[in-house]
C-alpha cells in the first residue's frame, strides 16, 4: 500500500492527546490545530471529556468511524494494546511517536517486535516508533511535535533522527526553503529510508528527496532502488557513522583498506546519491536542485562588482575541477560595445562591473553570458559598497532569470550581512539559491555537474566471460566442507585461472632438491614463496625471495626459509615452497575484493606491492562492474598518471587492468562464499602485453 494515508488523512486519531502543556500529545494537537490542518480530529484520552477544546473519546473503538491515520503518544507498554484496536478497526496507517522499543534494550524490541506482528497481519504500515512525527506544509499537517510548519516546496525529507529532523526545519524557517514532506522514521519497523526514496520519487510535489540516515537496513535494494529513482530526481544523503570503533578485522589488505566510509562513497557514488557533509551542505545542494536547471557542462561564468570577490570564485573553480568560461567573439563585441558597461569594466570572465556598478550593469551582463553558447552556469557576485542598490539588483537577477527561461543555472553570491539581507531574501523568493561565500557557489555548482553528468551516462552494460565455474565451485566446495576458510595461494591462483587470469608458471616443493628441478624447468630468475594455510602474508615472516638465480640458491634459500620460519611462527603448517617464474617488468598494483554485510561485494583497486596500505591510494566500487566503471576506478587513484606513463616509464595497458577488475568482478558476483580476495601484486606491462596474477589469497566464509 502507498504512504497516502500518512500525507493526506481526512481525518487523524490521537491517542495520548493531552491538555498539559509540555506533554508530546498536547504539542501534537496543538500543532494540528495551530497550522490549521482541515480534517476531522479525534483527541483520544479516556480522563477528560474535551482537549484543547475538542470532543474527547475513551478510546478508538468508542469513535464510531475509521481515522485515516492513528498517532500514538502512550508508554511503550500500551502500544500493543492501541495497535490491536487500530487492527479491529481497520485502521492502515500509524504513527507511533513513543519511545521506549528495540532502542532501549531487548524488551524494548520484543515490544516492537510484537507491534510489527499484528501490523502485518492486518496490513497496517507503521511509521516509528521513536519519533517525532509527519509534516506536509501544503496540507497543513503538522502531525509532529517538531515546531511549527515550514514553507510549502519540492523538498522531500526524511530523518532517522528526530532532534536533527526539529533543527532543520527551524533552520528552514529561517531560510525560506520548502518542503513537500518531512518524516521522522525512527526505529524503522515498517517504514524505512527504502520505503520513503520510493514513495518521495512517485511524488509529484516532490522534486528533490534529502534525508539523514544512520544505518541502512537492505543495502542491495537501496543501490538498486536509487539507482533508478537518481535518473528521475536527485537524492542528498548525510550519513552518519563513517568512523564506527566496530568496523570487523580482515585478513586481507582490501579487508583492512574498506572501511565504512569507503563502502557509503562508492555506494552513493553507483546509485547516483549525492553525499552531503554537513546540514548547510544539504541546503546549499537542495536549494539549487530544487529551484535551478542542470547545468549542461561545467563553464561558469562569473559577474562582480568587486575583483577580490572574483578571484576567489576563479581559485574555486579551478579547485573543483570546473571550467572558466571563455565568451564567443559576439559575447565579447556585445559587452565591450555596450553603452551600459562602463569602460574601465572588465568584460573577460570573471566580468568586474566595478564598485559603482548597479541594477542595470548586472542585468546587461547576465543576460549577455547566459546567451553566450560557452556558458554553462552563472555565478553572481555583489559586495555591498556605498553606492551599491542590492535590493535593486537582486530584483534585475530574478527577472532575467525568469525571463530566460531557466535552461541554466543562476546562483547568487550577495557578501556582507545587514546591508544584503533585503536583496538576498529577494533572490530566495525568485529561486535564486544565494550562498555566503563564493567557494559554497561553486561547489555546488560542481555538485550540480557530477549529477548531471552521471545521470546521463548509457545504461550500464556487465560483460559476462567465458569461465569454467565447475572448477571454482569444487575448490570452495572442498574448502567449505573442510571448514578451511583461509584459503592459500596456489589454490587461489587455480581459482583465478579458471576465469582467465594468467598467473605465473611454477609449482609447489617439499625437498630442496624438487625446487631446484622446478627451477630448471621453467628458467631462472625465479621466486621462493613459503605454502601454508596459516600465513597469509608470506613477505611479513620472510617467507618471499625474489631474484633467485641458480639451482644451488635454489637450495639453500629453501633451506633457511624451511629453518627459519617454524622459528617466526611456532605450529604452523606449512605444505611446501612454492617456486615460480620471477615476473620483472611491469607495474605493480592491487586488485581486490571486500564483502561488505550491508551491500555486497565491493571492488577494489590501487597501486600494489608491499606499501599498499602505507600509501592508501585506493578506489572501491559496488561489485559487478561495467568496463567503463573498472577504467573509472583507476583514474580516480592519485597515481592514475603513473599508468599512463611517467618518471621515465612506459606506460601500461589500462584495459588490460580494467578488464582484470571486470573479470575479478564476475567471479564474486557469482560466488557469494567469497568473503574477501586479494591480487598482489598484479604485474601489468605496456599495451599488448600479459598481466601476471603474481600473489593473491582469498577467504570464505559459510552461507
Amino acid at each position: 500500500m502507498t504512504l497516502d494515508a500518512f500525507f493526506n488523512p481526512r481525518s487523524v486519531a490521537i491517542v495520548g492527546a493531552s491538555c498539559q502543556k509540555g506533554k508530546v500529545g498536547y504539542e501534537i494537537l496543538a500543532g494540528l490545530l495551530r497550522d490549521g490542518y482541515e480534517g476531522v480530529i479525534f483527541p483520544v484520552n479516556p480522563k477528560h471529556q474535551q482537549v484543547q477544546g475538542l470532543k474527547a473519546f475513551t478510546d478508538l473503538k468508542s469513535i464510531g468511524q475509521t481515522p485515516d491515520l492513528v498517532i500514538v503518544v502512550v508508554a511503550a507498554k500500551q502500544v500493543p494494546k492501541i495497535m490491536q484496536d487500530c487492527a479491529d478497526i481497520g485502521v492502515k496507517a500509524v504513527l507511533i511517536i513513543s519511545s521506549g522499543f528495540k532502542e532501549i534494550g531487548p524488551e524494548g524490541a520484543q515490544t516492537e517486535q510484537s507491534i510489527l506482528r499484528i501490523a502485518k497481519s492486518a496490513g497496517i504500515r507503521i511509521i516509528g516508533p521513536n519519533c517525532i512525527g509527519v509534516m506536509v506544509p501544503a496540507n497543513k499537517l503538522n502531525a509532529s511535535f517538531g515546531g511549527m510548519l515550514p514553507n510549502p516546496g519540492g523538498i522531500g525529507y526524511f530523518s532517522q533522527s528526530g532532534s536533527l529532523l526539529a533543527a532543520i526545519v527551524d533552520m528552514a524557517r529561517e531560510t525560506g526553503l520548502g518542503f513537500s514532506k518531512l518524516v521522522s522514521i525512527g526505529n524503522k519497523a515498517d517504514v524505512d529510508e527504502l520505503t520513503l526514496i520510493r514513495a518521495l520519487g512517485e511524488d509529484n510535489e516532490t522534486k528533490v528527496i534529502a534525508g539523514y540516515l544512520e544505518t541502512i537496513a537492505d543495502g542491495d535494494a537501496f543501490i538498486r532502488a536509487a539507482e533508478r529513482i537518481s535518473r528521475q530526481k536527485p537524492i542528498l544523503l548525510m550519513k552518519a557513522g563513517f568512523t564506527e570503533a566496530g568496523a570487523r578485522a580482515a585478513s586481507s589488505h582490501t579487508g583492512r583498506l574498506a572501511e565504512v566510509e569507503s563502502a557509503f562513497e562508492c555506494v552513493f557514488e553507483r546509485a547516483g546519491v549525492v553525499r552531503c557533509e554537513s546540514i548547510k551542505d544539504q541546503f546549499d545542494y537542495a536549494r539549487a536542485f530544487a529551484y535551478q536547471p542542470l547545468p549542461p557542462g561545467p563553464r561558469v561564468a562569473v559577474i562582480a562588482n568587486a575583483g577580490g570577490a572574483g578571484i576567489m570564485a576563479t581559485d574555486a573553480i579551478e579547485r573543483e575541477d570546473l571550467k572558466l568560461a571563455v565568451f564567443t567573439p559576439e559575447t565579447q563585441s556585445r559587452l565591450a560595445l555596450s553603452e551600459e558597461l562602463s569602460r574601465a569594466a572588465s568584460i573577460a570572465n570573471p566580468i568586474d562591473l566595478l564598485g559603482d556598478a548597479l541594477a542595470d550593469r548586472y542585468e546587461f551582463a547576465l543576460r549577455a553570458v547566459l546567451d553566450d553558447p560557452n556558458v554553462d552556469a552563472a555565478l553572481v557576485l555583489l559586495s555591498p559598497h556605498a553606492m551599491t542598490a542590492c535590493e535593486e539588483t537582486a530584483q534585475a537577477v530574478v527577472r532575467v532569470v525568469e525571463e530566460s527561461g531557466h535552461k541554466k543555472p543562476v546562483l547568487g553570491c550577495f557578501l556582507g550581512a545587514g546591508r544584503v539581507a533585503a536583496a538576498v531574501k529577494i533572490l530566495r523568493q525568485g529561486h535564486v539559491p544565494p550562498y555566503d561565500s563564493p567557494e559554497s557557489a561553486v561547489k555546488t555548482i560542481k555538485i550540480m555537474c557530477r549529477y548531471a553528468k552521471w545521470r546521463s551516462r548509457p545504461k550500464r552494460v556487465v560483460k559476462l566471460f567465458n569461465v569454467n565455474r565447475r572448477k571454482v565451485e569444487m575448490i570452495i566446495e572442498r574448502h567449505l566442507r573442510l571448514n578451511q576458510l583461509e584459503v592459500g595461494e596456489m589454490e587461489t591462483k587455480e581459482v583465478l585461472e579458471a576465469y582467465g587470469f594468467v598467473v605465473p608458471q611454477g609449482g609447489v616443493a617439499t625437498t630442496p632438491e624438487q625446487a631446484a628441478n622446478i627451477a630448471n624447468q621453467i628458467g631462472y630468475p625465479v621466486v621462493l614463496k613459503i605454502w601454508s594455510p596459516d600465513i597469509l602474508h608470506k613477505t611479513e615472516v620472510g617467507g618471499v625471495k625474489t631474484n633467485v638465480n641458480s639451482e644451488q640458491e635454489v637450495m639453500d634459500v629453501f633451506d633457511l626459509m624451511m629453518y627459519r620460519i617454524p622459528k617466526k611462527v611456532p605450529q604452523t603448517n606449512i605444505l611446501g615452497i612454492c617456486v615460480e617464474q620471477m615476473c620483472t617488468a611491469g607495474r605493480e598494483v592491487i586488485l581486490g575484493m571486500n564483502r561488505d554485510p550491508r551491500f555486497g561485494p565491493l571492488m577494489m583497486f590501487g597501486m600494489g606491492g608491499k606499501l599498499v596500505e602505507v600509501l592508501e591510494d585506493v578506489v572501491f566500487y559496488p561489485a559487478p562492474l561495467t568496463a567503463e566503471e573498472a577504467r573509472e576506478m583507476l583514474v580516480r587513484t592519485r597515481t592514475y598518471n603513473l599508468l599512463r606513463g611517467s618518471d621515465g616509464q612506459p606506460a601500461v595497458d589500462i584495459d588490460a587492468i580494467a578488464e582484470g577488475l571486470q573479470r575479478l568482478s564476475q567471479l564474486v558476483t557469482e560466488f557469494p562464499q567469497i568473503k574477501e580476495m586479494d591480487i598482489n601484486p598484479y604485474v601489468v606491462g605496456r599495451e599488448g602485453t600479459t598481466p601476471i596474477a603474481v600473489d593473491a589469497m582469498m577467504t570464505l566464509e559459510k552461507r
